[in-house]
């Protein structure tokens, strides 16, 4: 599962979409490729959105539902959150803590 989080973290074009989720989240395609040429100056085709999409739906951090022949796209921070729990959250001992 980290390895798909980080994979589709790692690209800039993704992070712009999780960005404008994050702004707007349940948005559709046609709303995404919008607001991406408009706002960021983006010239990206529908179809690489839509791959875009399917990669971080893959990772988890885009869920999508159907509204009649609507989908929408939502943010889902669950990933994120696991990854926090994995290694932020944790309490380390501090350097006075540990003993060598």
């Amino acid at each position: 599962m980290a390895d798909d989080l980080f994979k589709a973290l790692a690209d800039p074009t993704r992070r712009t979409i999780l960005d404008e989720l994050a702004e707007k989240s349940g948005q559709t395609l046609f709303e995404i490729c919008s607001r991406l040429s408009m706002k960021h100056r983006l010239g990206i085709s529908r179809q690489a959105v839509s791959q875009h999409l399917a990669v971080l739906e893959a990772a988890g951090l885009v869920k999508t539902r159907r509204e009649g022949r609507y989908k929408f796209h939502d943010l889902n921070t669950a990933p994120l959150r696991h990854i926090t729990e994995r290694w932020l959250e944790r309490e380390a001992p501090g350097p006075e803590e540990s003993t060598p």
